[in-house]
């Protein structure tokens, strides 16, 4: 069973304390839930409003790219009224299990309050771009009848009171598991556990350490990583994997990364190869390499990103020339992660010059030995070196280099040529869908520091949880890390069921990473200047949250995909 805030130690309060007769938490779980649901309702019809007014500044701006203020806003708009939506259907899920306690309540209205503001008033797309309706095409009456229609979630949802006992209940479940019911299962949950306590014994004490010195996570960390599974977590059980589905990696990789993000990012090289080769591979690259990938015998990395591409993969310049039985590879590569002790790679160049887009791509497994600090890369062809980084330390960023490097013909994923891009584009939605992860277990991180040292901290005869623009801080950490947690889960199990899910994949990184970041910079305003100073971890979770706005499609890219996805839906 999970520790969650909501099992166990609980001091016996009803919600209707809370609130006069007549209030939602005074009116009981059922009327909650139904009057949420009514809430994502409205947001939903305001949202169609929105597509139709965006549609309309599109087509008079010449396409979305003239119009990115818009589109993206929509997008940002649209990520808000699925956060609630889901929240919704969480809460549904636990009433009906019986797990719908109080805190589960409050962070529901919190969420629907805080969110549904935002609808009617601005989302934040960064700290500096706000959308409001306005910018959307939404007529301003439809506001009104919105806010109206909101009134009495926006007003007790916000209300100094129920951040107050939702504070109270944050202190006393400090070191849970999660602060209120996540709704996993009793499979999930305990893998949920078993991941915290390995995080809690293994990586915690030591994570801090690691960074400061930018030191590797050491090999033997990594061999307990792969003794869990975690290489082979989603990986057919013929090839030596668990067989498990991309929520199973959502609650790994969440842990995890809660511990430290370089090590919940361990198994993020191992999902990509193992999804490339399993889902395009031949039968005998999928017998060769898969089985040794599952195991954490053979550690891959991602060669895709080049100096002057970065997400226009169109414009990729590695060449792989065919000579005989191997092809060369000649060209530059950068931001490759882990790639030193890396023993093979997924390669990603141009096999036909003559077409320049998508077309002419291919990807390679191309083996290599391990090398060290003092010789990172001992394979002819192929020299590099580090870049150093802000955080996301642990496994080391590098330039890379390849001068004629061979690979064997076999080495062609799947055999065919010019299928490289259409097989990168199938691992988008679970790599998207790990990294909304990732920015979960850094935003809890982020979370249980600030938790920690605001109850540790005193200032004026008390702790400093005790004020309220501290403690409120603290609690809209927690009601923001469970709606970013639901539609990460949410977008994992659309891709479990075999559904398309790269619009629900994006929404869950868009939103996750932005949490991240949001719960990173007010746990540090709580440290004051002490979280100014590197001794302190959450100067490392600062750092570690900054990536997961830019990488695996940055949060611009995100909401520019997302937003086409939405204005194809007629």
């Amino acid at each position: 069973m999970s520790r969650s805030a909501s099992i166990g130690g609980m001091e016996p309060m009803s919600t209707a304390e809370l609130k006069p007769e007549g209030g939602l938490l005074a009116a009981g779980p059922a009327q909650l839930i139904a009057r949420t649901a009514e809430a994502a309702a409205a947001a939903d019809g305001v949202l169609a409003l929105a597509k139709q007014g965006v549609r309309a500044r599109v087509a008079e701006a010449g396409g979305v790219d003239a119009a990115q203020h818009a589109a993206h806003g929509l997008a940002w708009f649209a990520t808000t009224v699925e956060a609630l939506r889901q929240m919704n259907l969480w809460a549904a899920r636990l009433n009906e299990e019986g797990s719908f306690g109080e805190i589960e309540q409050l962070l529901l209205l919190a969420a629907f309050a805080e969110y549904g503001a935002q609808i009617a008033g601005g989302i934040p797309m960064s700290q500096l771009e706000i959308i409001r309706p306005d910018a959307l095409g939404i007529p301003r009456a439809a506001i009104r009848k919105y806010e109206d229609e909101i009134a009495d979630i926006v007003a007790e949802g916000s209300s100094e009171t129920l951040k107050a006992r939702l504070a109270e209940l944050i202190e006393h479940a400090q070191g849970a598991t999660t602060f209120g019911n996540s709704g996993l299962d009793e499979t999930m949950a305990a893998i949920h556990e078993q991941m915290r306590d390995f995080s809690e014994a293994e990586v915690v004490p030591h994570a801090h350490e690691w960074h400061l010195a930018n030191a590797y996570i050491p090999i033997e960390i990594v061999n307990k990583v792969a003794e869990l599974g975690v290489f082979g977590l989603t990986l057919p059980e013929e090839y030596g994997g668990l067989g498990l589905g991309k929520l199973a990696m959502c609650v790994v990789s969440e842990e995890l990364s809660r511990g430290y993000i370089g090590v919940g990012s361990l198994g993020t090289r191992a999902e990509i190869a193992g999804e490339l080769i399993h889902n395009n591979g031949t039968p005998e690259q999928k017998e060769k390499y898969l089985p040794k990938i599952a195991t954490g015998e053979w550690l891959p990395t991602a060669v895709f990103t080049e100096p002057n591409t970065g997400s226009d993969l169109a414009s990729l310049k590695t060449r792989a020339v065919k000579e005989g039985d191997v092809y060369k590879i000649t060209g530059q590569k950068t931001w490759i992660t882990h790639p030193v002790r890396a023993d093979i790679m997924t390669v990603l160049t141009r096999t036909n010059p003559d077409e320049k887009g998508y077309k002419g791509l291919s990807m390679f497994i191309a083996e290599k030995p391990r090398g060290s600090d003092e010789d990172p890369f001992p394979a002819p062809g192929m020299t590099g070196g580090e870049i150093e980084v802000l955080g996301y330390r642990g496994m080391k960023e590098y330039d890379i280099s390849f001068d004629a490097f061979e690979v064997p013909t076999e080495n062609l994923l799947g055999g065919v040529e010019g299928q490289g891009f259409k097989q990168l584009m199938n691992t988008f939605e679970g790599a998207r869908i790990q990294t909304a992860a990732r920015a979960v277990g850094v935003a809890q991180c982020a979370m249980d520091l600030a938790l920690k040292y605001a109850l540790e901290r005193n200032q004026f005869g008390k702790p400093i949880y005790k004020f309220p623009r501290v403690a409120n801080k603290v609690v809209m950490m927690a009601v923001e890390t469970m709606i970013a947690r639901q539609l990460s889960y949410f977008a994992a199990r659309e891709k479990d069921e075999g559904h398309r899910c790269d619009l629900e994949a994006g929404m869950a990184k868009l939103l996750g990473a932005r949490v991240a970041w949001a719960n990173a910079d007010n746990a540090l305003q709580i440290h004051g200047g002490n979280g100014f100073a590197l001794e302190y971890p959450v100067s490392r979770v600062l750092c570690d949250a900054r990536i997961l706005n830019i990488f695996e499609g940055a949060a611009e890219i995100q909401a520019q995909v997302i937003a086409r996805r939405l204005l194809e839906d007629k």
